[in-house]
C-alpha cells in the first residue's frame, strides 16, 4: 500500500455533496481507502472566471499503480459529469493526483508531484492541514511555499467533508 494525496475541487452544482460522493467513490476503488480528509476550503478560480470553488485534499492509501490511480480518478470525474470544453473551465468535479509517496515522474500522462501544487493555496493549505511537515519530492517542505500564495483568497469552511 502506498500513501498518496488527491486534490478535490468543484465549482458547479452541489459542491459539498459532490465532493463527499467523490470521496466515497475513491474509497471504493480496488485496494484503496481514504485515511484522512482536510477541511473544506472556498477559493476563487485561478486563471479563469466563474463561481468560487470548494476544495479539499484526501490522504489515501492504495495498491493501485500511479497511472492506474490517475485513470480511476478521471473515471470518477466523468461519472460526476466532468466536461473539459476549455482550459480552466468551471467543473462539477476535479480530482488531481497530487503526490504518490515520494515518486517523481514526468511523462505525457502523469506528472508527479502535480505541477504547480506548490503555487496554489487551494492545494497547499489543505495539504498542510493533513501534514504540517509534508515534504514535496524534489521541492522540499510544503510550508516554505506559503508566503508565495498568501495573496490567493482562501476561506476555511466550518462544515467538514465525509465520504458517502
Amino acid at each position: 500500500m502506498t500513501i498518496a494525496y488527491v486534490g478535490l475541487g468543484a465549482n458547479l452544482g452541489d459542491l459539498h455533496g459532490t465532493l463527499e460522493r467523490a470521496l466515497g467513490d475513491i474509497g471504493r476503488l480496488p485496494g484503496t481507502r481514504v485515511l484522512q480528509v482536510s477541511g473544506a476550503w472556498r477559493s476563487a478560480p485561478v486563471g479563469a472566471e466563474g463561481p468560487d470553488y470548494l476544495n479539499a485534499v484526501a490522504r489515501i492509501e492504495s495498491s493501485l499503480a500511479p497511472l492506474a490511480l490517475l485513470r480511476a480518478l478521471l473515471q470518477i470525474e466523468q461519472q460526476h459529469g466532468r466536461e473539459r470544453p476549455f482550459r480552466h473551465a468551471p467543473r462539477t468535479l476535479d480530482l488531481d493526483l497530487l503526490l504518490y509517496a515520494d515518486r517523481v515522474q514526468d511523462d505525457p500522462e502523469l506528472i508527479l508531484p502535480h505541477p504547480r501544487l506548490h503555487q496554489r493555496a487551494f492545494v497547499l493549505l489543505p495539504l498542510l492541514e493533513l501534514d504540517a511537515a509534508l515534504e514535496l519530492p524534489g521541492l522540499g517542505r510544503a510550508d516554505r511555499f506559503l508566503a508565495d500564495v498568501g495573496d490567493q483568497r482562501m476561506e476555511r469552511l466550518p462544515t467538514p467533508l465525509q465520504a458517502k
